[in-house]
C-alpha cells in the first residue's frame, strides 16, 4: 500500500500521545548535527578542514529514523547521514578524527567521512558505489531472520541511488524472502545537480513497492514527529511480521552535494520553499508555541553542543598525524585466518571425480558450520547447473540451501550481510562468467572491508570455469586475473579432486573472500583416491606433482593435465611440475627453489596472455632470479580473442596443441 499523505508547504505538527521529555529529547538529537554541520562549515571556509558533504536541511530523517530503532539493530546510512551517528553516541572526537584522516577514527586513516562501519554502535557505512549497501541490508536482515532474532534492519539511499540496478536486485531479493529490511529513500531533489525530472518518470519512488510487492509510504521527510511515528510503527510491526518496506522521504538537500560544488543550479523559488520548511527551525518553533520548551533553554542546549563540539575538535586538531608502515598496512589487506590445518584422521580412501570432491567438501562444511548458507541459481531441487548440491536440500533446508533470483551482485552482497552478523556464505556463480555482474560488491566490498574497517568478508565464491568443452564465449572464461589483481581477495584453482576437497574446506574456513575457481572440464574427467573424511589444506602452498633438475613447468587447473600428458610423450626430460593450486597467496618460495634447481621455466595458462598471473610470475622470476636463468622465461597461453564454440575452434583457441613444441624450445635454449 502507498500513503498519500498530503505534502503542504507548512509542517504541521502531532503530538501522537509523545510526553514533553521525549519531545525535548527528538529536538535535541535534531539539533546536535546541525549544530554540529555549521561548526564544519565555518572550519571549511577558514581552511581547518577540506571537505565536508552537507545534511542540512534533512536531519529529520536520519535523527527520526534511528531514533525509532532498537540500539542493536543495524543501519546502513548515506554519507549525509551524521543524524544517524550522533543518535548512536558514537563519540565526536573518533567522529571528528575520522573526518580528518586520524588514528582515533574508524579506519586508521584509511577512508574519510561516513564511509566505515562499527559493530560497537552496529552502523555499516556505505562505499561510495551507492548500490550495494542496499543488498548488504538484505543479507544482514537475513541472518537476523535465520537466527529468530526480531530484529529488522534500515538502509539509507538517495533518489539518485535507485537508478541503480542494486536498488531492484535488493528490493526483489527481500520481497521474496521476506527480509525485515527498512529501505529508507531520501529523495532530495537532486542527484548531484541532476534533477529527479531527469532521474526518472514514475510520479512518486515509492510507487515503486508496488512492482516488488513491497508495502510503501511517503513521508515528509523534514517532519521528525512524523518520521519518528511512522517508522516506530512499521518498525514494530516488521519484527513480529518480518517483510521489506519502502518509505520515501520528501526533502530538500539545502547545500550542494559538496561544500565546493555550490547550489548554482537550484532555482532561487525552490530554495526559497524548503527554506521555510527547515526541519529544525520549524520543529524549535512548535515546541515554543506549545511551551514546551523555552527560549532560555535552547540557549544552554546550543551552548552545552557547542562547547562538546569545541572540546572534541580541540581533542582532534591535538592529536598527531597517523603514521603506519608497508608492513602494518600489508597486515590489514587480510583478517587472520586462526583455522589450524585439519588433517585426515586415516578414513579410507575412495576414488572419486573432481565435482565429487567439491560436493563432499560443502557437505562437511554444512556439518561442521551450522552457521553456513548456501546460495546460488537452482542449487537446491534441481542441484546446481553441474549437481554440485544435489540432495543438499532435503538434508539441509531451504534456509540454508536458498535457490536465487538472478541476481547476481546482490547475492554476492548478501553474503556479505551475511558474514556482518556471523555467518558464513557460499555463492554458486553458475557460471564465472556471470561473475561480471557481481562484480562491484566483490571488489569493492568484499575486498576492502578488512582494510577499511576491519570487518571480515567471510564469504567464498564458486566459479565454474574453463573451455574444452564447447560451450562458447560466455560460459567458459577463466577470469581468475580480474581479480587476482584487487588487494584483499583470496583465489584458488585446484586441478586434482584431494586437492579441489581440502582447498575448499579450507576457504570455508577461512574468514576472508575467497574466489574459488572449479575448471569443469575436470569435473567429470578426472578421478583420484580421496580421504572421505573433513580435511583441510594449506592455502597459499603449491604442489610440486613431478621432480627434475632441467626445466621447471608452472600451471594451475586443466593445464596442469595437458603438461602431464605431454610430459608422457616426450622421454627423458627431468622437469619440476609445480601446481599453484593457490594463485593469491602465491607460493613464490617453492617456485624459487625449482628456478634455482632447473634454471629454465616453461608457464603454462589456459587464460589469454596479456595481463594473466602467468605475466606477473614470469616478471618476478626476471627480476627475482635473473641470475639462476639459463634461458628466457617462456610463458605460453590461449589465443588473444573470445572463447569460440566449435570444436575446431576451441582448439585453435586453447594452448594444448602447443605445450610440446614449447617444452623442447626452452630446453633446447
Amino acid at each position: 500500500m502507498i500513503s498519500t499523505r498530503n505534502l503542504s508547504d507548512v509542517l504541521e505538527f502531532e503530538r501522537y500521545g509523545h510526553s514533553d521529555e521525549v519531545l525535548i529529547k527528538l529536538y535535541r538529537d535534531l539539533l546536535k548535527p546541525r549544530v554540529i554541520e555549521e561548526k564544519m562549515l565555518l572550519l571549511l571556509r577558514q581552511g581547518k578542514i577540506t571537505k565536508w558533504f552537507s545534511g542540512i536541511g534533512q536531519e529529520a530523517i536520519a535523527v527520526g529514523v534511528t531514533a525509532a530503532l532498537q540500539s542493536d539493530e543495524y543501519i546502513l546510512p548515506m554519507h549525509r547521514n551524521l543524524g544517524v551517528f550522533t543518535q548512536r553516541n558514537v563519540p565526536l572526537d573518533r567522529l571528528f578524527s575520522q573526518w580528518q584522516g586520524k588514528a582515533n577514527g574508524f579506519t586508521k586513516g584509511r577512508d574519510r567521512s561516513f564511509h566505515f562501519g562499527t559493530q560497537v554502535y552496529k552502523i555499516i557505512g556505505m562505499i561510495s558505489h551507492l548500490g550495494p549497501q542496499l543488498g548488504v541490508a538484505d543479507g544482514i536482515a537475513l541472518a537476523h531472520k535465520l537466527k529468530k532474532e526480531k530484529k529488522i534492519t534500515a538502509v539509507f539511499t538517495g533518489e539518485g541511488g535507485t537508478s541503480e540496478g542494486d536498488f531492484h536486485e535488493a528490493l526483489n531479493v527481500a520481497a521474496v524472502w521476506d527480509l525485515p529490511v527498512l529501505f529508507c529513500i531520501e529523495n532530495n531533489g537532486y542527484g548531484l545537480s541532476t534533477p529527479t525530472n531527469e532521474q526518472y518518470r514514475c510520479e512518486h519512488l515509492a510507487d515503486r513497492g508496488k512492482g516488488y510487492g513491497i508495502e510503501s509510504h511517503i513521508v515528509q521527510g523534514n517532519n521528525i514527529l512524523e518520521v519518528y511515528n511512522l517508522v516506530s510503527r512499521v518498525a514494530q510491526s516488521m519484527r513480529e511480521n518480518p517483510r521489506p518496506i519502502l518509505l520515501e522521504f520528501k526533502t530538500f538537500r539545502m547545500r550542494g552535494h559538496e561544500e565546493a560544488s555550490g547550489i548554482k543550479y537550484v532555482p532561487e523559488h525552490l530554495l526559497s520553499h524548503w527554506q521555510n520548511l527547515d526541519p529544525v527551525a520549524n520543529y524549535r518553533s512548535f515546541l515554543l508555541r506549545e511551551n514546551i520548551l523555552s527560549a532560555e533553554n535552547d540557549t544552554l542546549i546550543n551552548s552545552e553542543f557547542a562547547e562538546e563540539i569545541d572540546t572534541a575538535l580541540s581533542k582532534t586538531f591535538s592529536e598527531a598525524e597517523i603514521e603506519s608502515s608497508e608492513s602494518l598496512e600489508l597486515n590489514d589487506v587480510y583478517a587472520q585466518n586462526t583455522s589450524k590445518i585439519i588433517h585426515t584422521n586415516g578414513s579410507y580412501l575412495k576414488e572419486i571425480r573432481f565435482i565429487d570432491a567439491i560436493s563432499q567438501a560443502l557437505d562437511l562444511s554444512m556439518r561442521k558450520f551450522d552457521n553456513l548458507v548456501i546460495m546460488g541459481q537452482d542449487i537446491a531441487e534441481y542441484g546446481g547447473a553441474f549437481k554440485v548440491t544435489e540432495g543438499f536440500l532435503a538434508t539441509y533446508g531451504k534456509e540454508r540451501v536458498r535457490n536465487t533470483p538472478i541476481c547476481e551482485s546482490a547475492i554476492v552482497e548478501v553474503a556479505m550481510g551475511l558474514a556482518i552478523h556471523n555467518f558464513k556464505a557460499v555463492v554458486e556463480m553458475q557460471f564465472a562468467d556471470f561473475v561480471s555482474s557481481g562484480f562491484n560488491p566483490i571488489v569493492n566490498y568484499l575486498a576492502k572491508s578488512h582494510y577499511r574497517w576491519g570487518q571480515s568478508a567471510d564469504v567464498v565464491i564458486r566459479m565454474p570455469c574453463g573451455a574444452g568443452v564447447g560451450a562458447g564465449p560466455f560460459h567458459s572464461q577463466t577470469n581468475e586475473a580480474w581479480f587476482t589483481h584487487t588487494p584483499g581477495l583470496k583465489v584458488i584453482y585446484p586441478a586434482f579432486p584431494y586437492d579441489a576437497k581440502g582447498l575448499l574446506a579450507a576457504a570455508i574456513e577461512d574468514p576472508n573472500p575467497v574466489l574459488f575457481f572449479e575448471h569443469k572440464a575436470l569435473y567429470r574427467t578426472y578421478r583420484q583416491e580421496v580421504p572421505q573424511d573433513y580435511y583441510t589444506l594449506e592455502i597459499g602452498k603449491a604442489s610440486v606433482i613431478r621432480t627434475g633438475d632441467q626445466i621447471t613447468i608452472i600451471s594451475y587447473g586443466a593445464p596442469i593435465h595437458w603438461v602431464l600428458e605431454v610430459l608422457e610423450t616426450v622421454e627423458g626430460v627431468r622437469a619440476d611440475v609445480i601446481d599453484l593450486r593457490s594463485l593469491v597467496p602465491l607460493d613464490f618460495e617453492t617456485i624459487k627453489a625449482s628456478v634455482h634447481k632447473t634454471g629454465k621455466v616453461l608457464l603454462v595458462t589456459e587464460d589469454s596472455s596479456f595481463g594473466t598471473i602467468m605475466a606477473d610470475i614470469s616478471a618476478r622470476i626476471s627480476e627475482e632470479l635473473f641470475n639462476y636463468l639459463d634461458a628466457p622465461v617462456k610463458r605460453l597461453s590461449s589465443i588473444d580473442t573470445p572463447i569460440p564454440f566449435a570444436n575446431a575452434l576451441e582448439e585453435i583457441y586453447l594452448p594444448k596443441r602447443k605445450i610440446k613444441e614449447a617444452l623442447l624450445e626452452v630446453l633446447a635454449y
